[in-house]
């Protein structure tokens, strides 16, 4: 918008009073409560010549300038202005508006054709709009030959629907928008707004009340605790070409999978998203991950829920930056040859009165049935998944995160949260669906199509469940009635191993088979091993500290258990802070407490050590494809010693596609087992170890094979470390 100074009265054609507004329309208009203010105002052919009104409250004066010549509109009251000029057709004109402070000459919002096309509002009202986020949302764009900025929004139930911002002060009563029809959308074009606006939705609803909403497609937001949605457009060059076309050569079933987890905002506490770009990835790099896994990074307004209780699903949090900040944090990691994953939020949003709750002042996002919209345990509304644009808003947005964001994985939330209608319910609480069952059929339906779009639309990206129950299916395709998730988080197998290790070793041989049951069903799905944040906080104690013993002991048998996780069948994921053996619970606030690695090797050994023995694990790992290649083929893994229970042993061989064994010993009792007889295949001249939990590098105490071993009777007669585990490989 131009300002400019007064300058004379231009000799323009003589106006005609205009016909007062229809009453009725008059009040709807000013109340933020018709359907059609296009109509109302603008320009418009009248007997006579054309008539102009604009609606422009706290004007002293409007104008009309037509080829450089400007007519005084004639004031209606209450912010209206119009008049009737002998123009046979409508003419290209601008308005002049005069304020206390000055004067604007400006386009007219309502001069304007719809900015959104048939095909988008028929694909909206379908339920399929695949790229919704270039549909909605607030655009900015040149329409009509004119720069400015396109604010579209889905609320069918709304009275009416303005937009208002910093530009005005936050009142909306000069920009109301139109509907378009049955789709629900209201549209307008605003020229002269552009990007780093703020700006909010004024709805009245049918009821008659007045709102001020986000944007729920805003693509920026203000830093909260602000709650307004900022006008955004991405310049951002990315440069992983070439990750990008190779990220999915090799299927991830068959492919190293080793995930680092991290709280963003708490890894380096005050770091931006570009600071973090220049310390995250190298150190992730090497440490070996192939991976790291984002809590949640969607904007979200209580720091303290750590990203679960998201309102703007379309922006990342700005806390940290701006969304092309974060993707030069992703760009950052795909240079440095890591893939970026990132938790995904579908199963509730909160109920702040300025985001998604009762958006238009009906349910909307949420069922309409109260008891079917509360979630139970988070205080927080569940989506309405029976309802195709709101199944839409959520497919779409998944497919945003990968193709705006290149992000490279999604892991779903509380996907047992969405599966089940009596989930957290007490009986009378719940209403089973069209069959008599239990199962959310509507919630099915969308996992099912939100799998589909993703993999079909983006090639190389990973879908992962966070699945905590037996669910048939969860990483079948969706062509053979699964879920279609690629892979799911084991919470069995973290469950009853934590609950094992955590026992003194006197007791273990009591609780041997919570290290065995996984193998029963770990090819139903296609697995991920996580010692997530959940297990580090809330009391549940760090991992080292959920270890029995002395601290010796306790750091051994960290080792030993990640040495177990890394060659049990199935992905892994760690959680920050764990790899080097953080002894005091996450804080959202403070993060990983790095101090403890201190500044020299001798005074932080304890730490350091695990922390070299993380990076060994993934590097060895992934030198190794015994260990990942054939995670879902049960031909790949074999029992060697499974019922040691009074030992507290366990020994298992991994095969790779070529038949190249590696052999995995657990030992987890406190002493050494001098001369131990192992099993091992024919033809192998000699094993040796590829890795040692006990090695002195690491804190350990040294017990080990030592040069190779030579199999007797087909077995290895091995010295097991005390709570260690020792991965022995043929020697080359």
């Amino acid at each position: 918008m131009a300002l400019r100074t007064t300058r004379p009265e231009a000799a323009g054609p003589r106006p005609a009073a205009a016909a007062g507004l229809d009453p009725a329309d008059r009040g709807r208009l000013l109340a933020g409560a018709h359907h059609d203010p296009h109509a109302l105002l603008g320009a418009h052919p009248v007997p006579g010549g054309t008539l102009f009104r604009a609606l422009r409250p706290n004007a002293r004066t409007v104008s009309v300038v037509i080829d450089g010549e400007r007519t005084a509109l004639r004031s209606e009251g209450d912010g209206l202005f119009a008049a009737v000029l002998p123009c046979a057709q409508v003419p290209a004109y601008t308005l002049l508006v005069t304020y206390d402070d000055g004067e604007q000459e400006v386009d007219d919002p309502y001069r304007f054709l719809p900015a959104l096309g048939e095909l988008d509002l028929h694909l909206i009202r379908e339920g399929r709009h695949e790229q919704l986020w270039r549909a909605l949302g607030a655009e900015p764009m040149v329409h009509q030959g004119v720069a400015g900025t396109r604010f579209t929004v889905w609320a069918p139930n709304a009275q009416g629907v303005r937009v208002a911002g910093d530009f005005t002060f936050w009142d909306g009563t000069q920009y109301p928008m139109r509907s378009l029809g049955a789709s629900g959308v209201w549209e307008l074009f605003l020229p002269g707004i552009g990007e780093g606006t703020r700006y909010k939705f004024e709805i009245t609803s049918r009821y008659g009340h007045r709102f001020l909403k986000a944007d729920p497609m805003a693509r920026g937001t203000e830093v909260p605790p602000d709650t307004a949605s900022v006008v955004t457009a991405s310049r951002y060059e990315w440069g992983d070409a070439e990750w990008m076309a190779h990220r999915g050569d090799t299927p991830v079933h068959q492919a190293p999978f080793s995930v680092y987890e991290v709280h963003l905002p708490s890894w380096r506490p005050g770091a931006s998203y570009r600071q973090l770009a220049e310390e995250l990835p190298a150190y992730a790099k090497r440490m070996g991950f192939t991976h790291v896994e984002l809590m949640p990074v969607a904007g979200y307004p209580f720091s303290g829920s750590w990203g679960y209780q998201v309102t703007s699903y379309y922006a990342p949090t700005p806390r940290l930056g701006s969304p092309d900040d974060f993707r030069y944090f992703v760009d950052a990691c795909h240079r440095a040859g890591l893939g970026v994953i990132m938790d995904w939020v579908p199963a509730h949003f909160p109920k702040d009165d300025w985001a998604l709750a009762r958006f238009d002042g009906d349910p909307l996002y949420e069922p309409g049935n109260a008891r079917r919209a509360e979630h139970p345990d988070w205080g927080t509304y569940e989506f309405d998944y029976g309802r195709t644009e709101v199944r839409n808003f959520l497919v779409a947005n998944a497919v945003y995160w990968c193709e705006e964001f290149h992000i490279d994985g999604l892991r779903v939330d509380a996907v047992a949260s969405m599966l089940y209608l009596d989930y957290s319910r007490d009986s009378g609480q719940w209403e089973p669906n069209v069959f008599g069952g239990r199962e959310d059929l509507d919630a099915v339906a969308f996992l099912q199509e939100m799998n589909a779009t993703v993999y079909r639309r983006c090639p190389g990206v990973v879908t992962i469940a966070e699945e905590s129950t037996a669910w048939d299916g969860v990483t079948r395709p969706t062509d053979s009635g699964g879920l279609g998730f690629g892979l799911k988080w084991n919470m069995g197998w973290m469950h009853d191993s934590l609950e094992y290790i955590q026992k003194e070793p006197v007791h273990r041989k009591y609780h041997h088979d919570e290290m065995t049951f996984s193998m029963v069903y770990a090819y139903s799905e296609n697995y991920v091993l996580p010692i997530s944040h959940d297990e580090v906080v809330h009391g549940k104690q760090a991992l080292v500290s959920k270890m029995p013993g002395d601290w010796w002991q306790r750091r051994a048998n960290h080792r030993a258990y990640l040495g177990f996780m890394w060659a049990h069948p199935g992905k892994q994921l760690l959680f920050m802070g764990q790899e080097f053996a953080q002894g005091a619970e996450w804080s959202h606030e403070h993060g990983p407490e790095w101090w403890l690695l201190g500044d020299d090797y001798h005074s932080a050994g304890d730490h350091r050590g695990v922390q070299g023995l993380v990076r060994d694990l993934n590097e060895v790992y992934r030198a190794t494809p015994a260990l990942w290649q054939r995670d879902t083929d049960p031909g790949g893994f074999r029992w060697v010693l499974c019922d040691a229970a009074e030992d507290n042993v366990l020994a298992f061989l991994r095969f790779a596609a070529d038949g190249g064994p590696l052999l995995a010993v657990s030992n987890f009792s406190p002493v050494v087992r001098q001369d131990y007889r192992l099993w091992v295949p024919d033809g192998i001249p000699a094993w040796q170890e590829a890795l040692n939990t006990d090695d002195v590098r690491y804190g350990g105490s040294g017990v080990g094979a030592g040069g190779p071993v030579r199999p007797e009777d087909g077995c290895l007669r091995l010295t097991l470390p005390p709570l260690a585990t020792v991965w022995m490989v043929p020697v080359r």
